[in-house]
C-alpha cells in the first residue's frame, strides 16, 4: 500500500497541475461582429474553452453594423468595419481597446473610410497600419495607427476601375477583402466587380501601397472573387468566388499568384442562388473549408495536397442554420464555428483532424446576425 501511495501522489499532482495548465492554455475569447438591428447591438465577446467547447458571454459594446473585425498583432486592439454608406463617404472604421482581464472593449475613436459599405479590414504585422475595403465604392483606404491604438485620418485611398460581365452584380468594382501577406510585404485585394485579385506592394515605413510587379491575378469572368487565404507553408493561396460557387487555388511566390485549379464549392445538384462567402484552412494546413449561403447553407470540405496545393473534395456539411456568412476554426483545430446570419446564432461543430469531417454538436451560441468571428488569447 505504501508503494502504491508513492506512485499515486505524484501522479495525482501531475494530473492536477496539467489539468490546470490545460485549462489556461485552451481558454480564448471569441469576438463576434454583427449586423445591428433585431437582437444585435454591436460586438459580442464570449469566453470559449477549446478543450470541451463550453462558452459564456462576458461583454458586448454598441457600434453600428460591425460586419468585419480585425485584431492587432499584440491583441490589445480590435478594429471594426462599420458597414454604412452615404454618397461615397458614409462608411466608418472604429477602433477599440481590448482588456484581456475583463474581456471588455473600450471605444477609442472612428474615422471615415472614404467610401461606402466597408466590408473588410486588416491590420499589418507591425500593428501600425490598418486597411479597410469599401464594397459599394470599390475603394480601399490605409489608416495610420496612433500609439494608443486609435486611428488617424486615411493616409491613402485607392479606387479600382472596370466592371464585369454580370451587369447587375458587376456594374463597377466591389472590393471585398484586404489581406496582408505573412511577410507583410504585400496586400491582396479580391474585387468581386472586376473578377481580379489586385496585388499591392506595401511599404511598412510609410504605409504606402503601390501596384505589384504582378498588379493582379485574373479569374474566370463572372466568378466574383470574395475572400482569399494562404496556406501555412506560404506556397499556396485559395480564393472563394461568391458568384461562381467555386474555389481557385494558386501557387504563391513573393507577391505573385499563378492559378493551378478551380473546383466547385457547391454540390452538382444545387440549384439555389449561389452566394459562397468565406474560406479558411485548418491550422495544420491539411484541410480547406468554404461556406455557401443562398438556399444552400453548407460548408464544403477539401483535403489539401501538401506538395502540390491541389484540392480534393471530401464532402459537404450543413451549416446548422441560415446564411453562413463567416466561420472560424478554433486555435486548437478541434472545433469549427459558423456564424449563421439569418438564424441569430453560431453553430458549433466538432472537427475530425484526421478526416477533416465535421459533426454538429447541436450547441448554439445566441448572437443576433453574427457575420464575423475572431479569436483573442485569454
Amino acid at each position: 500500500m505504501k508503494h502504491l501511495l508513492y506512485f499515486l501522489i505524484p501522479a495525482l499532482f501531475f494530473y492536477s497541475c496539467n489539468g490546470n495548465m490545460k485549462k489556461q492554455e485552451t481558454a480564448y475569447y471569441l469576438v463576434t461582429g454583427t449586423y445591428t438591428g433585431g437582437l444585435s447591438k454591436g460586438i459580442y465577446v464570449h469566453t470559449f474553452n477549446t478543450g470541451d467547447g463550453s462558452f459564456k458571454e462576458v461583454s458586448h459594446i454598441e457600434t453600428p453594423s460591425p460586419s468585419f473585425l480585425a485584431v492587432s498583432p499584440d491583441e490589445k486592439y480590435v478594429y471594426a468595419a462599420n458597414e454604412l454608406g452615404d454618397n461615397d463617404n458614409g462608411g466608418e472604421i472604429s477602433a477599440f481597446a481590448f482588456d484581456k482581464t475583463t474581456g471588455t472593449l473600450q471605444f477609442l475613436n472612428k474615422q471615415l473610410t472614404a467610401g461606402d459599405h466597408p466590408c473588410h479590414v486588416d491590420v499589418d504585422k507591425t500593428g501600425k497600419w490598418v486597411v479597410a475595403g469599401n464594397y459599394s465604392s470599390g475603394t480601399l483606404s490605409v489608416f495610420p495607427v496612433q500609439e494608443n491604438g486609435s486611428l488617424s485620418v486615411a493616409a491613402q485611398t485607392i479606387e479600382h476601375t472596370g466592371s464585369g460581365v454580370n451587369k447587375q452584380r458587376q456594374e463597377k468594382p466591389h472590393v471585398h477583402c484586404t489581406l496582408f501577406s505573412a511577410d507583410n510585404k504585400w496586400l491582396f485585394v479580391p474585387d468581386l466587380g472586376i473578377d481580379k485579385v489586385m496585388i499591392y506592394a506595401f511599404d511598412v515605413a510609410t504605409g504606402r501601397l503601390t501596384p505589384g510587379a504582378q498588379p493582379f491575378a485574373k479569374v474566370e469572368d463572372g466568378k466574383g472573387p470574395r475572400h482569399i487565404t494562404f496556406h501555412p507553408n506560404n506556397k499556396f493561396a485559395y480564393l472563394i468566388e461568391e458568384m461562381g460557387g467555386s474555389v481557385s487555388a494558386f501557387e504563391y511566390i513573393g507577391g505573385t499568384l499563378n492559378q493551378i485549379q478551380n473546383i466547385a464549392s457547391v454540390q452538382q445538384e444545387d440549384t439555389a442562388f449561389i452566394g459562397s462567402a468565406d474560406i479558411h484552412l485548418s491550422p495544420d494546413g491539411k484541410f480547406l473549408y468554404a461556406s455557401n449561403r443562398g438556399g444552400l447553407n453548407t460548408i464544403a470540405i477539401y483535403s489539401v495536397d501538401d506538395g502540390t496545393g491541389l484540392l480534393t473534395l471530401v464532402g459537404h456539411q450543413r451549416s446548422g442554420g441560415e446564411i453562413p456568412r463567416n466561420f472560424t476554426i478554433d486555435p486548437s483545430g478541434r472545433f469549427l464555428l459558423v456564424g449563421n446570419q439569418n438564424s441569430d446564432y453560431i453553430s458549433i461543430f466538432n472537427r475530425d483532424g484526421n478526416t477533416g469531417l465535421l459533426t454538429d454538436t447541436g450547441t448554439r451560441i445566441t448572437v443576433g446576425k453574427p457575420v464575423c468571428l475572431k479569436w483573442i488569447s485569454k
